[in-house]
């Protein structure tokens, strides 16, 4: 009777396992790791007033944006750039062992300018399409540029009214070439000389073709993390997940046997989940040591829901229900408790988010995605986990589940008298309107019988 209902919780807990042990370690490897796990270089840059532009909201966005350039065309993987408070910008740099040469490219404000005899400035960076570092037949590095449509008519003006005469070539007011113009040019393609190297050409091709800053970039402070040091807070934050789990694991069916086993299974499901929404494929996530830390403590609250209905079922059991009733009056009784626990927990998270920055803020980030996940295994993966392990009718001990009781005492020794009257009175009814069926069962066998009797005469006769 119960064979198809074992057979079926069995395979789930099965399934459950199987996909942990084979998902974890790559769903784990998906999460793209933090400066403080893989080793770097951390910026911190602040934005000041220039005689052209003043900080505000949209020019720390434009400012972000030429940073977020001027970084992926550098080929480095993985970067975090954000902005702390009103002027200052957080720049975080994965595998970068060299601060000083990564702040040359980033923080220089690039105001490209060209200068006829006079000094006057007619043409700026922003009439750039493209640059590109290469190298000249002499062997020396260039960059070479293209202008656009309205560039490439200023240049050909500029150089058709200095011929014979220099222009000069300006960045951040520093002069890089001087050359004497020859004859008007008119195609819209010109060359930067001066470069000391290749590599020195393509920082200042990477400059041209982000644009300038609109705000002056100050740097304030330059940290750099080793990987050895990275490597070391990464395996101890694995040994402290690991720990947590297993020790949470032991709590649970220490203290709830079956029952633990469902928030076990329930917990493995939560983790897989988490890991999966962190990943590249939903959030894309930067994993840091305190968004560790709130994954972890989420652990604790996902597992607070599971008690919090386990110590409802006891209350439920005490008052002599049935294992399938206690099951669902617990959960109905349970729910808003969770749900007010988890709320709080969320707009605290909420406040560190909105008000925190950097860490604390990937902290915050975390745990909250964590206790939304942790209502859905609880709510939803314990609730349907429970009801198979009753369906399976394994034993109707309360011990089994929790219930601090001799493991011989079974439901029915908690139902009260009248409990157990209107128990007695079912059973009767029961057992009557069963016999009931049968004396009628009985009749009809007889009537068709007799019938049959009449009809085998009537054919004879």
């Amino acid at each position: 009777m119960y064979g198809r209902a074992r057979l079926s919780f069995i395979g789930a807990i099965i399934v459950i396992v199987g996909l942990f042990y084979f998902l974890i370690g790559p769903l784990a490897g998906s999460i793209k790791q933090g400066l403080d796990l893989q080793g770097g270089t951390h910026i911190v840059l602040q934005a000041e007033d220039t005689t052209e532009n003043k900080v505000n909201d949209e020019t720390m966005q434009q400012a972000i944006q030429v940073l977020s350039k001027r970084i992926n065309q550098m080929g480095l993987t993985e970067p975090v750039i954000q902005r702390e408070g009103k002027n200052r910008i957080i720049i975080e740099l994965p595998g970068v062992k060299d601060p000083d040469a990564a702040i040359k490219t980033i923080g220089k404000t690039a105001m490209l300018e060209f200068k006829n005899e006079q000094g006057q400035v007619v043409l700026t960076g922003n009439d750039l399409k493209d640059a590109k570092e290469e190298k000249a037949q002499n062997g020396n590095p260039e960059v070479a540029i293209t202008f656009n449509e309205a560039g490439t008519q200023k240049f050909a003006a500029l150089t058709t009214a200095s011929v014979g005469r220099p222009i000069g070539i300006y960045l951040d007011g520093k002069l890089l070439t001087n050359p004497v113009v020859s004859g008007p040019i008119t195609g819209g393609n010109a060359v930067i000389t001066g470069s000391q190297s290749l590599e020195e050409a393509k920082n200042l091709a990477i400059l041209l073709r982000s644009g300038a800053l609109p705000v002056q970039l100050k740097v304030m402070e330059v940290r750099t993390v080793g990987p050895t040091l990275g490597q070391d807070s990464k395996d101890k934050s694995l040994v402290a997940f690991a720990v947590g789990i297993l020790l949470i694991i032991a709590f649970l069916l220490v203290l709830y046997r079956l029952s633990g086993l469902i928030a076990t299974l329930a917990l493995l499901i939560y983790v897989l989940l988490l890991l999966f929404i962190l990943g590249p494929h939903v959030l894309n996530a930067t994993l840091t040591l305190p968004g560790i830390a709130g994954i972890i403590l989420s652990m604790g609250v996902a597992v607070d829901a599971n008690i919090l209905i386990f110590e409802r079922f006891k209350e439920e059991v005490y008052t002599g229900k049935t294992l399938r009733m206690a099951i669902e009056s617990g959960f109905d009784r349970a729910f808003s408790t969770i749900l007010d626990a988890n709320v709080s927990v969320m707009i605290t998270a909420a406040v560190l988010a909105l008000l925190g920055s950097g860490a604390v803020k990937g902290f915050a980030i975390n745990l909250a995605i964590g206790v939304i996940v942790s209502m859905f295994t609880a709510v939803t993966m314990s609730h349907t986990l429970l009801r198979m392990l009753a369906k399976c009718n394994f034993t109707n001990h309360p011990f089994w589940f929790g219930v601090n009781v001799s493991p011989k005492l079974t439901t029915a020794s908690f139902a009260t008298p009248k409990q157990n009257h209107h128990m007695r009175c079912s059973r009767r009814a029961l057992r009557k309107a069963q016999e009931e069926a049968q004396e009628v069962g009985q009749a009809v066998d007889e009537k068709v019988s007799t019938e049959q009797t009449e009809e085998k005469k009537g054919g004879n006769d």
